[in-house]
């Protein structure tokens, strides 16, 4: 299976925060079978895979399984499912967005409509509380053989190749698995541990129980970010491009990156002759933010692909940023390793 097509199987299967099975299951079925594979408590897989020499430092992998998605809260009497948001989703991201339920029933998140609501109306229903899934439920009973609390639901949407670039569901962050899994499946030039999390969209929860476990002197995680490349936009707000190879941060919302580790991964990949550019905007956060401060503390660094549309289900990556990130992920570990 190459690359892209690893990356497709996994944009489509269902992940929503702390509901990872189907992912966890595909990723121990794709890892090497002379992996060491553990399985913690939350869910997260510690995958540990021997190289051509042992390191002088324990590197760390990590990429998160979870996807942005909807957790049922209850069920009107006239079968309307309310719900919330699992992570940072913006209501006009869900607003008459096609749904799939855990059991496969499909829906859509519906509002009243615009040439009918009132403004007090329309600024109500600009809040994710306010919105409902309809499955086409004549009343609660019906819904309820379908939906109960608890239950979760996520984008239903298709994977499309668009010229050079791509479109799915959950890339962020199952490109990042598919980049780890791809390399897992490499001669390793050293020992790694590849570690893919869960309840990242949430909270970072289970990065912070991985890396504990972990322990490792340097991690590198493995993610998505977004670039605002588009028309109109002003160059400070774009925060990265697509088509422009990873994306190195130097700081967001949850971890300032230690100097020394941003200024190695941008002269590798001058050195290398990898396409490179730095986030511009301290903006975001993933999982550096609670690996970072596990135990002692860790050395971590964010290697990131551009998406548009984030934590939507219409995520648009540039497939010429996929093999240059590997490379720099590749590059880093093994200079870490030894540093």
């Amino acid at each position: 299976m190459d690359l892209l097509q690893r990356i497709e199987a996994l944009s489509r299967l269902n992940g929503p925060s702390g509901h990872e099975d189907a992912v966890r299951a595909y990723i121990i079925r794709e890892l090497p079978k002379k992996a060491e594979i553990t399985v913690d408590p939350l869910g997260n897989i510690i995958a540990k895979l021997k190289g051509r020499n042992h390191p002088k430092n324990h590197i760390m992998l990590e990429a998160h399984m979870d996807e942005v998605g909807m957790i049922i809260t209850g069920i009107e009497p006239n079968g309307l499912l309310r719900f919330a948001p699992l992570g940072g989703i913006s209501p006009e991201a869900l607003a008459g967005k096609r749904v799939t339920l855990e059991n496969g029933a499909i829906g859509v998140i519906g509002i009243a409509p615009y040439h009918l609501a009132t403004e007090e109306e329309r600024n109500r229903y600009s809040k994710a509380e306010n919105l409902l899934i309809d499955i086409g439920a004549k009343e609660k009973a019906e819904a309820e053989r379908y939906a109960q609390p608890g239950d979760t639901a996520v984008f239903l949407s298709d994977f499309l190749h668009l010229g050079e670039k791509i479109k799915g569901k959950a890339l962020d962050d199952r490109v990042g698995c598919a980049l780890l899994l791809e390399l897992a499946n490499r001669e390793l030039a050293c020992d790694l541990t590849f570690v893919f999390t869960v309840q990242e969209e949430v909270g970072m929860r289970g990065a912070q129980a991985a890396a504990f476990t972990v322990a490792p002197d340097y991690a590198l995680v493995v993610e998505a970010t977004t670039a605002s490349d588009l028309c109109g936009m002003e160059d400070e707000k774009k925060v990265c491009e697509l088509g422009k190879g990873p994306v190195i941060s130097f700081m967001d919302r949850a971890t300032i990156y230690p100097s020394a580790l941003y200024k190695t991964a941008m002269q590798t990949a001058e050195k290398l002759g990898i396409p490179a550019q730095t986030k511009t905007a301290v903006a975001g956060g993933n999982d550096s933010g609670a690996v970072h401060k596990s135990r002692g503390g860790v050395k971590t660094l964010a290697i990131s692909l551009p998406c548009r549309y984030l934590h939507s289900p219409a995520c648009v990556m540039d497939q010429r940023d996929l093999e240059p990130t590997l490379r720099l992920v590749e590059a880093l570990a093994e200079e870490f390793a030894h540093a």
